[in-house]
This record gives C-alpha cells, sequence and structure tokens, in this order.
C-alpha cells in the first residue's frame, strides 16, 4: 500500500475564536507526519493492532454520517473495510493530545484514499472548493472530537497555510519565509500532558453562556487575534510580539481552565519579563503550548527544564 504523508498543524492564532466567527491562521508543521500503511493483523504490533481497531469504529462512522449527509460526503466503504480486514492502520509520528492535528492527519489521509467525487488537493482551488473541504472535514473529524471546524484536516490535506477570514471566507495563504538564526522566534512548550479536545470545548460552550465572555471575546480575544495575524503575514514582528504580550494575558486571565495549572505561574513570568510570551496551541488543556518571544536564547535560558521546538524564526 502506498499513502501519501500527511503533516500536523500548527493553529497560530484563532484557537476558539474560529468556533465563533473570528479570524484563524493554521500553518503546516513538517516535523511529524502520519500515512496509512498494511501489515497482515497477526504480524502486527500492540500499536499497529490498536489503530486498526480504531479504524474499523471509525469506518462504520463513515459509513453513518455518509447515509445521513449523501448530498455532502460518500465513501467507498466496502473498499476501506476491505482494506481494514487486511491490517490497515494509521502509522503515525504525530502526537495525540498535543494539539498538532494528529486526527486531522488521519482525516486528510482517509478522505484521500477512500472519498468519491473527490475534491483534489492539488491544481487551484476556489473558495466553494475550500469551503465544501472543510465541511466535510468537520463532519468526519466530529467523531474524534465531538465538534470539529475541520479546519486541522483541511490544513493537513492541502498541506499549505490556511487564513480563516471567517466562517464562509477561506484561503489558502503565503507567510512570510522562516528567518534562518533569526532572533526571534515561534516555539512549542511541552507541557508534559495529554490534553483531550472535547472537555475543553464544553468548558468554552458554558463559558459562551456568559454576556461577559462574550464581550471579551468579540472585543478583546478577537481584536488581538485578528491584529497578530495581520502583523504575521505582513511580516512586522516588532508589533506582533507586543500584540501577542496582550493576547497572552487575555488568554490567562479568560481561559484558565484550558492552560494546566502548573503553566500559570510561568505564564505570567512570560508576561511581567518580556522574555516570551506564551498562547494556547489548540483546545488546550495540556500538549503543546504555543510560545513567542522576541530573543529565543533568552527564552531558552528562562525556560530552562522544559522541552522546546522551535517552529518559525524572524
Amino acid at each position: 500500500m502506498v499513502s501519501p504523508l500527511f503533516y500536523s498543524k500548527i493553529l497560530l492564532f484563532g484557537e476558539y475564536g474560529i468556533i465563533k466567527d473570528s479570524k484563524g491562521l493554521a500553518i503546516p508543521y513538517n516535523c511529524y507526519n502520519g500515512t496509512l500503511k498494511e501489515v497482515p493483523v497477526l504480524e502486527q504490533n500492540e500499536e499497529q493492532q490498536k489503530s486498526n481497531e480504531s479504524l474499523k469504529k471509525y469506518a462504520l462512522y463513515l459509513a453513518d454520517i455518509s447515509e445521513q449527509n449523501p448530498d455532502i460526503l460518500s465513501f467507498n466503504i466496502n473498499q476501506l473495510n476491505q482494506d481494514i480486514q487486511k491490517g490497515m492502520y494509521f502509522d503515525s509520528s504525530i502526537p495525540q493530545g498535543y494539539g498538532v492535528g494528529s486526527s486531522g492527519a488521519l482525516v486528510a489521509a482517509i478522505y484521500d484514499k477512500y472519498a468519491v467525487q473527490k475534491i483534489s488537493s492539488r491544481g487551484t482551488l476556489t473558495q466553494k472548493d475550500l469551503l465544501k473541504l472543510k465541511e466535510i472535514f468537520g463532519l468526519m473529524e466530529s467523531f474524534f472530537h465531538g465538534k470539529s471546524s475541520g479546519l486541522d484536516p483541511l490544513n493537513s490535506y492541502l498541506s499549505l497555510p490556511i487564513l480563516i477570514n471567517s466562517q464562509n471566507h477561506i484561503e489558502a495563504t503565503g507567510i512570510p519565509l522562516s528567518v534562518q538564526n533569526g532572533k526571534g522566534a515561534v516555539f512549542l512548550l511541552d507541557s508534559g500532558m495529554i490534553g483531550e479536545t472535547a472537555p475543553m470545548v464544553q468548558i468554552f460552550m458554558e463559558k459562551m453562556k456568559n454576556e461577559g465572555f462574550r464581550n471579551m471575546l468579540k472585543n478583546k480575544f478577537s481584536k488581538y487575534t485578528d491584529a497578530c495575524i495581520e502583523n504575521f503575514l505582513q511580516g512586522n514582528f516588532k508589533l506582533l510580539v507586543q500584540n501577542v504580550k496582550k493576547l497572552s494575558g487575555i488568554v490567562l486571565n479568560h481561559f484558565k481552565p484550558m492552560i494546566p495549572q502548573q503553566f500559570h505561574e510561568l505564564w505570567q513570568k512570560g508576561i511581567d519579563s518580556g522574555d516570551y510570551y506564551l498562547k494556547l496551541c489548540g483546545s488546550g488543556g495540556g500538549g503543546y503550548i504555543l510560545g513567542f518571544t522576541p530573543d529565543y536564547e533568552k527564552a531558552q535560558k528562562a525556560l530552562k527544564g522544559h522541552k522546546l521546538e522551535l517552529v518559525y524564526q524572524f
């Protein structure tokens, strides 16, 4: 079985906000990837067996949503089931529960191989194509999270930066080239614990019932998220760092349940010192935390003892 690689992604800006129609920017993260492979069931190791069993359940779900939404999506379920019986599994280096799109890459791989009347990832895609793919991927990924924007699989499928202007306006975009040996950086901080998306989204939905929280999201969170996206795309990194600082403070004040308790102090320390600024990477609750710094060497010293991964330099 030859299947293409599908890469992890990082939602640089827009976590939670994109659920409520604010801007978002997601980029592929090529350090991790996954692909569909086949090993006879009797020869599989424990991890391969687990993935194969999970695919059996997922195939049932896909058959179900295809029946319910025949005008939106259709799969070659017979072929999918046959391949699963032969020992198909998803071979992935993408850490699960870390906010970098492990389920998104799997969804993209299944769609690529088994979708009927597939929208190709090659060539020019219209706004209509992108929105349809996002809708399809949202339905497909809901199996894993309860509710999905479809953005992670879209990013993985296209392997391009995606700019979300609103729920009905998304586009593939270009970003400034990463500067080798640049002083400033975007990095990942490993929290050392797995985060679960569904409970975090549930907390957010509960918070949305509060008018004060809704106003904060609209007037503060979305405002600085949009500003950060604009700064990043324009390559205005000096202003980006200033706006990320404000965004980091808003997230610490209003999204505390999504930040593991032991990182609250470290988060505030970055805001106070100016050595680094932290924000959620995906839904939070564990996994990776996203960091921005005007001076990566300083950030490394300030975060000594923590595992960092360099994503982008400026």
